[in-house]
């Protein structure tokens, strides 16, 4: 099955996925921060790489949308 995508439906796609990155990204900064101080600072760590990857991603999605739509 295939779907019609036209320029304003992949815009809204990718402002989409950049609002959710960004909910993910604050949230795991967020946890990050409890994990630590649960003593599991390796994983706090681990966390807040992918929080920076998600922020990462999203300027790649942001450079798409500039770019592109």
């Amino acid at each position: 099955m295939t779907e019609d995508i036209d320029e304003a439906k992949l815009a809204h796609l990718v402002e989409h996925w950049i609002e959710h990155n960004e909910s993910h990204s604050k949230s795991f900064r967020h946890w990050a921060v409890k994990i630590e101080a649960a003593g599991f600072g390796n994983a706090a760590k681990e966390i807040l790489v992918a929080a920076e990857k998600m922020d990462e991603s999203s300027e790649f999605l942001k450079k798409a949308k500039e770019n592109h739509l």
